[in-house]
């Protein structure tokens, strides 16, 4: 006898005006323990010619070793799909050229 089907279920996510607003990064540094990885999220000032580069953290996520798998696939699926959108935007056709950047992520993926 076949199981049931069981429903299909979405998550419903809701913001406050403030989160919604996000925040931005260009910097990440991620970290593990045995129990969970960490990524910290920084904003740094690049243009400062010191020795020292002043930032500030912005988020600081942990994460399970699981869900981090689930994040990797995740993120690797969505920039194949963007860059295949910027290189779809830059054929000639479209009045573009190739976009740099293109390289496989590390690791071959």
């Amino acid at each position: 006898m076949d199981e049931p089907q069981q429903p299909e279920r979405h998550i419903n996510i809701h913001f406050s005006p403030e989160l919604m607003a996000g925040h931005y990064s260009n910097f990440a540094n991620v970290s593990h323990s045995d129990y969970e990885f960490t990524i910290t999220f920084a904003r740094v000032d690049h243009e400062i010619e010191d020795d020292e580069i002043p930032g500030v953290v912005v988020a600081r996520v942990n994460l399970s070793p699981k869900f981090m798998r689930e994040l990797i696939d995740a993120m690797h699926d969505n920039y194949a799909k963007w860059l295949t959108r910027e290189n779809i935007k830059s054929l000639p056709e479209f009045g573009g050229s190739r976009p740099g950047g293109d390289e496989p992520l590390e690791g071959g993926q």
